[in-house]
């Protein structure tokens, strides 16, 4: 897994743009703690909008 917050929101959001249609699903795909990602983006300021289907900033 990425810890680099910024490496991180850039992987993930390009592959749920263009690879998966929720978080749930990339996580199960690729075997990703939601958890931790979620924690490790949310501590530097960023959420998952599942509307978007995108981590955006607080």
């Amino acid at each position: 897994m990425i810890k680099d917050p910024n490496i991180l929101l850039s992987v993930i959001n390009t592959k749920l743009r263009d690879q998966y249609f929720s978080l749930d699903e990339l996580c199960d795909d690729l075997d990703y703690s939601k958890e931790e990602i979620v924690e490790i983006l949310s501590n530097n300021g960023f959420f998952y909008d599942s509307n978007k289907n995108q981590f955006i900033q607080k």
